[in-house]
């Protein structure tokens, strides 16, 4: 079993019971799934940026990736609508706790200048966003085989009804917020 969930199961509910006063262990706020996102403007000139980024998602999550088509036309960008544009990768359960593993114990640490992550990213429902500018900081990513950098959005979505229960289980399965 994942790392994290037997964390979650032994430690963070408990931690969250004694801290929010919970009566139910089923009320205590959990992760529901992870979205990782990657827009791909580079895809309208060239499908094989479209390709490279895909292999690379689905190295980096385990999922094969959904490809995101333009709904509208935007002449500026020589965009037309139905051109592949994006990938996402929703991921739940034991991949998910596997992947915020390997993301906050390896891949985090691995960012350049690193000084902690905005805590003002919250939506006010307890969902929690955070973006990376490159790909080449996940240990499945041959950093000499990279053609083009890539950024990518992950978002984290929990059944919290606060921010700050949200904040406080992130904080218990180890992200590294910047103190403010």
């Amino acid at each position: 079993m994942a790392r994290l969930r037997e964390l979650y199961k032994s430690k963070i509910i408990a931690e969250l019971t004694k801290q929010y006063g919970y009566k139910n262990p089923m009320a205590v706020p959990r992760m529901e799934k992870v979205v990782v996102s990657m827009g791909l403007g580079k895809a309208i000139q060239d499908k094989k940026f479209l390709e490279l980024a895909k292999k690379d998602l689905t190295m980096i999550t385990g999922q094969l990736p959904a490809v995101c088509k333009a709904t509208k036309s935007v002449s500026n960008f020589k965009l037309r609508e139905d051109m592949e544009i994006g990938l996402k990768v929703t991921v739940r359960g034991i991949r998910m706790y596997e992947f915020m593993d390997r993301l906050i114990s390896l891949a985090i640490p691995r960012v350049r200048d690193f000084r902690g992550l905005n805590q003002n990213s919250f939506d006010g429902r307890g969902n929690y966003s955070m973006g990376l500018s490159e790909q080449s900081v996940f240990p499945e990513i041959n950093v000499a085989k990279i053609e083009f950098q890539q950024g990518m959005n992950i978002t984290f979505v929990t059944t919290a009804k606060t921010d700050d229960e949200a904040r406080t289980m992130l904080e218990l399965f180890g992200m590294p917020f910047r103190k403010n």
